[in-house]
């Protein structure tokens, strides 16, 4: 697999690899307290969009993001693999599972969704990336996302060219008429108080897929995994478990 966009915190010869992406102004360090609750004889990948790394530009349409991400990833498709992605994440990964398909290349064993859903939402009709940079602030606020940059004017005049990029990924995205359903077993994840992806529109995946289809709502809003990273990942790795049986 080529270097730079892929991170391989634990290198596993053999076994199941799992490719992890991140939401919309995030990066592949954001899944790094994830890894050790994975089991041991998984590769663990941690994918990270253009624009995180000095010298890279972000790419702001869903499509061309995914091609460029899947052309670093397909090498390592050769074995029992999956994708999970939160958020903005969750979107691309999407798209890379109807691309593999499409080329009629080993496509993910297990699809895992997280907090994003292809189903019409209020950002189709207000898109958040063309907000006024103090009414874009309040909104990834209001997200619950990790104070950080959030709270410092500078560095927020620093990160939001990079979480704008992002979000016209996901605000002008809309599903091509005619798309396939997956037949890929999949994992719906989401927060039960996450406002822009609430139960309800997270429940239209179940039209996404031909495949076995699993719900997760936990507490909590957009970022509903902080502070219960173990549980999010024994569910992961149990339905990754049913999946693989289900394909032997």
């Amino acid at each position: 697999m080529r270097q730079g966009v892929l991170t391989r915190i634990r290198p596993v010869q053999e076994g199941f690899r799992l490719f992890l992406l991140h939401h919309a102004g995030g990066s592949p360090a954001n899944y790094r307290p994830w890894v050790r609750h994975f089991p041991a004889d998984w590769d663990v990948c941690l994918v990270g969009a253009p624009g995180r790394d000095a010298g890279t530009e972000p790419l702001r349409e869903a499509r061309e993001l995914a091609r460029h991400l899947y052309e670093h990833i397909a090498p390592g498709t050769d074995r029992p693999h999956g994708l999970f992605g939160h958020s903005m994440g969750a979107l691309l990964a999407y798209e890379m599972a109807l691309l593999a398909a499409e080329r009629g290349a080993p496509g993910p064993d297990w699809l895992g969704v997280s907090a994003w859903s292809p189903a019409p939402g209020p950002e189709w009709d207000r898109p958040r990336h063309l907000l006024p940079s103090e009414q874009l602030c309040e909104s990834v606020a209001r997200s619950g996302a990790p104070a950080g940059a959030l709270d410092d004017p500078d560095r927020w005049r620093r990160t939001e060219p990079l979480v704008r990029a992002d979000l016209e990924v996901v605000d002008t995205w809309r599903p091509h008429p005619g798309t396939p359903p997956l037949r890929t077993p999949l994992s719906v994840l989401g927060g039960a108080a996450d406002p822009g992806m609430p139960p309800e529109r997270m429940d239209a995946w179940h039209g996404y897929t031909e495949g076995p289809v699993l719900r997760h709502t936990f507490p909590g809003g957009h970022f509903y995994f902080m502070g219960r990273v173990g549980e999010v990942v024994a569910h992961v790795t149990a339905d990754v478990a049913a999946a693989l049986g289900t394909a032997r």
